[in-house]
C-alpha cells in the first residue's frame, strides 16, 4: 500500500527535508573551514581581528597601536632580561629543539606543558626553563679580526646568578623597546579573549607568537603580549546631527573665575627646602676608580653596549672599582672569565674578559684590589658594566669621571 505524505501532519512530512538541508549546510561549512585551515601559506582573511563592537572594520587602526614583531637571533632565540623564548624550526620536536639549544628535553617540555616527543609547528615559540647563550656576534668598534663574543648576552646570563633584583616594569628589550608581558594560557581562554584582556589586536597577538591560521592556543602555552606604542583609536566617534560639526567643549573659566592662588614673593626665602631627589647613585660620581688603565675603544650604548670596553694589554691587573663582595664568578662562551661585584646601594659592577681570577665567590674586596688579569685577545680589552638594583645598566662614565 502506498502511503502519501499527506497522511502525516505537515511539520512531520517536512522534517526529513529540513534535516537533509541542515546536513548539507553543515558539510559545506565544514569543508570551507577545512580548506581555510589547510591554506596555511595563504594570507589571513581580512577579518575584524580586534573584535570591537561598532560599525566598520577597525583592524588597521588597532595594528597601529603595537610595535613591530620582535626578530629572534640566528639560533631562533628571543632574549629579554627576564626570560628567553626559542622559535621552532620545521620538523622539530620538543626534544630536538632542546638538544639544539643544549637543554634537557623533559625540562623544556614541562615548562611548556608538553611532552618531549610532541612535534612543533614551524615558528612556534617555547619558553626556555633557563638562559642559553645567544648566537655570537662580532664586537663592534674593535679592530678587524677581533674575537667574536656576545658580551651583552654573557653578562646578562651571569647576572642571573647574582640573585633576584627588584621588579622592573620596563626592562630594555631587543630593538630598544620594552620587555613584553608573558601570559600563560588558562583553560577556556582563546587568542581573542586574551587580546581583549590586554587591549591589543588579536592579529598582533597572533603575529608576535607565530600562531597558526586557526589562531589556536593551548592550555599552559606561554604567549608574549605585543608592546603597545600608543592607545588604540576610538572606532566609535561621537555622533552628531547631519550638517553639524563636532561639538566644541566649553573653555575653562567661561562661567566661573579661577580660584585665588596664594603666591610667595620672589624675594622671600621658602621656610623649608625640600630634600634633594634620589638620582639613583649618579650623585656618587667619581667614587669608583677605573678597573684598568687604558683607552676606551667602545662607549656605553643602552641598546647595543651595556658598558664600556677598555683597551689594555693582556696580563694587566684588573682592579675592583670599589669596595664590595664577590657575587658571581663565571665565564663567557669563549671561556673568558666574568666577575661580578656587589656594592653598597644595590650597585653591581661587571668585569668581562678576566683571566686568572684571584678572588673567591663571597669574598670581601677593597677598592683597587686586584681580582684577576686581562685575558688575551685581538685586541685585548676589558668590558666593564655598572648595574643598579634592578640589574638595569648605567653609564659607567657617570661613576668613573
Amino acid at each position: 500500500m502506498t502511503i502519501s505524505s499527506t497522511t502525516f501532519p505537515a511539520p512531520l512530512a517536512a522534517a526529513p527535508m529540513a534535516r537533509r538541508g541542515r546536513a548539507m549546510l553543515g558539510l559545506w561549512l565544514g569543508g570551507s573551514l577545512m580548506a581555510l585551515t589547510a591554506c596555511s601559506d595563504m594570507p589571513m582573511p581580512d577579518l575584524d581581528w580586534d573584535m570591537r563592537a561598532g560599525a566598520g572594520n577597525t583592524t588597521e587602526e588597532a595594528r597601529q597601536a603595537t610595535a613591530s614583531k620582535p626578530v629572534p637571533d640566528a639560533n631562533g632565540v628571543l632574549s629579554y632580561p627576564g626570560y628567553q623564548l626559542a622559535q621552532a624550526r620545521r620538523g622539530e620536536t620538543v626534544a630536538s629543539m632542546a638538544a639544539r639549544l643544549g637543554l634537557n628535553g623533559d625540562e623544556l617540555a614541562r615548562t611548556n606543558a608538553l611532552k618531549a616527543t610532541d612535534p612543533l609547528r614551524a615558528g612556534e615559540l617555547l619558553l626556555l626553563p633557563r638562559r642559553v647563550s645567544a648566537a655570537p656576534q662580532p664586537v663592534a668598534g674593535t679592530a678587524a679580526g677581533g674575537r667574536p663574543v656576545d658580551i651583552t648576552s654573557s653578562a646578562t646570563t651571569a647576572l642571573d646568578e647574582a640573585g633576584p633584583g627588584a621588579a622592573k616594569p620596563a626592562a630594555a628589550a631587543p630593538g630598544g623597546g620594552k620587555e613584553p608581558i608573558r601570559h600563560r594560557v588558562a583553560r577556556g581562554e582563546t587568542a581573542f579573549t586574551i587580546a581583549r584582556a590586554y587591549n591589543v589586536s588579536a592579529r598582533a597577538l597572533a603575529d608576535w607568537n607565530s600562531l597558526g591560521p586557526d589562531m589556536n592556543v593551548r592550555e599552559g602555552q606561554t604567549l608574549i603580549i605585543p608592546v603597545a606604542t600608543a592607545p588604540a583609536p576610538n572606532p566609535e566617534p561621537v555622533p552628531t546631527a547631519p550638517g553639524q560639526g563636532s561639538p566644541t567643549p566649553q573653555p575653562p573659566s567661561a562661567k566661573e573665575p579661577l580660584p585665588d592662588e596664594k603666591t610667595t614673593p620672589a624675594a622671600e626665602k621658602p621656610k623649608e627646602t625640600p630634600p634633594s631627589p634620589d638620582l639613583g647613585g649618579a650623585s656618587k660620581a667619581a667614587k669608583m676608580s677605573m678597573p684598568v688603565a687604558g683607552k676606551i675603544i667602545r662607549g656605553y650604548d643602552k641598546k647595543k653596549n651595556q658598558g664600556i670596553d677598555i683597551s689594555a694589554a693582556a696580563g694587566t691587573a684588573v682592579k675592583a672599582a670599589d669596595a664590595g663582595s664577590v657575587a658571581v664568578i663565571s665565564s663567557d662562551t669563549n671561556g673568558s672569565g666574568i666577575v661580578i661585584l656587589r656594592h653598597g646601594g644595590g650597585l653591581l659592577t661587571v668585569y668581562v674578559g678576566v683571566d686568572g681570577v684571584s678572588v673567591a665567590k663571597g669574598a670581601k674586596v677593597t677598592r683597587g684590589q686586584s681580582i684577576g688579569k686581562v685575558a688575551k685577545g685581538d685586541p685585548a680589552f676589558l668590558h666593564f658594566e655598572i648595574r643598579n638594583s634592578n640589574k638595569d645598566s648605567l653609564d659607567p662614565m657617570a661613576y668613573l669621571q
